[in-house]
């Protein structure tokens, strides 16, 4: 008997490489919709946040839809969330983009902050390094994924809690060290775009998928 494929709502606000991720995540075995409806996305066994551009245009195209509040809303009852590139950048508290301060979802502690790197944006294949209890990297070592951005997280921020399982940060580097990925609980997000990093991305969303 074939296993039902697991329901995915992709977050659609406006802003987002929303089709190459769709069709990156129906290749690792997820049933997608994009969507803004609300009982749609509370009752998915996922739920994926892309986003490109700025964090401030993806902020408000968030909040346009109520977006904020039905990832909060998700979260608290475990219910699984992927941030994608600033799909991940709105997971944490503030954003320095454009010279302003832009206020995050703030999951996460932290800034987004300009990299200190001779040439901007950082875009191309790099490396990661992830943890050893990392679930979305299982069997992806020494593979390479596609990143674009000028903007990242450099500082990992939360505190750890002794009765939860400890979160799994995954960095990569580009002038400076910066966060690639975070694993917390039912919250997780890449900064890179697993949906344009060929083989090693679909592994990834397939890993992610698997665990809905």
């Amino acid at each position: 008997m074939t296993a039902q494929r697991k329901r995915v709502a992709l977050l659609d606000y406006g802003l987002g490489n929303v089709h190459s991720a769709a069709k990156a995540l129906e290749a690792a075995g997820a049933d997608v919709r994009l969507t803004a409806d609300r009982t749609a996305i509370m009752e998915a066994d996922g739920l994926v946040v892309p986003g490109v551009g700025s964090m401030a245009a993806c902020m408000e195209g968030i909040q346009a839809i109520h977006g904020g509040e039905l990832i909060g809303r998700r979260l608290a009852g475990s219910r699984p969330v992927l941030g994608i590139c600033v799909g991940m950048q709105v997971l944490f508290s503030s954003g320095e983009e454009g010279g302003g301060d832009t206020r995050g979802l703030d999951e996460w502690p932290g800034t987004v902050r300009r990299l200190q790197a001779d040439v901007l944006p950082h875009m191309g294949w790099a490396q990661v390094e992830a943890p050893e209890h990392s679930q979305l990297f299982a069997g992806l070592a020494d593979e390479r994924f596609y990143f674009v951005h000028s903007y990242g997280v450099t500082e990992w921020g939360l505190d750890p809690d002794p009765r939860m399982r400890q979160p799994a940060v995954t960095w990569a580097e580009h002038g400076e060290r910066f966060i690639a990925a975070v694993e917390n609980g039912p919250l997780a997000a890449t900064q890179f775009h697993p949906e344009k990093s060929g083989e090693a991305g679909v592994r990834l969303l397939e890993n992610w998928v698997r665990g809905l």
